[in-house]
């Protein structure tokens, strides 16, 4: 892997998401998928730990951020974060995550919205 480590935070960043909407998109997708049983309404426990999750989610994109966009000045020479196509296409799956975590997020919201 890479040196600055804007990978490590941004899959970390992506994982405290599915965690924080496991109480509300998991069961939504668990049923979608036809999967089914009363130790589905399990999942529901873990929602006083959301916030937890939702604060993990806020340090580890703001890092990987951080890391992704960056002024090339300050990137050490031979790095991933110099290397202007590996740069880009780095800001492109940072943007796609970060647009998927924060629906996951904010899951509670948008989910009532569908039935």
């Amino acid at each position: 892997m890479f040196k600055n480590g804007a990978n490590t935070t941004l899959i970390g960043g992506f994982m405290a998401a599915l965690g924080a909407s496991l109480c509300c998109a998991g069961p939504l997708i668990l049923l979608s998928m036809g999967v089914s049983g009363a130790w589905i309404g399990n999942l529901t426990l873990v929602e006083p730990y959301r916030p937890v999750f939702i604060v993990l989610v806020g340090v580890m994109f703001g890092w990987s951020g951080y890391q992704s966009f960056k002024p090339i000045e300050h990137c050490d020479p031979g790095t991933a974060c110099s290397i202007p196509t590996v740069r880009k296409r780095r800001q492109m799956v940072y943007v796609v995550t970060l647009v998927l975590a924060l629906s996951l997020v904010a899951s509670p919201y948008w989910i009532p919205q569908l039935t």
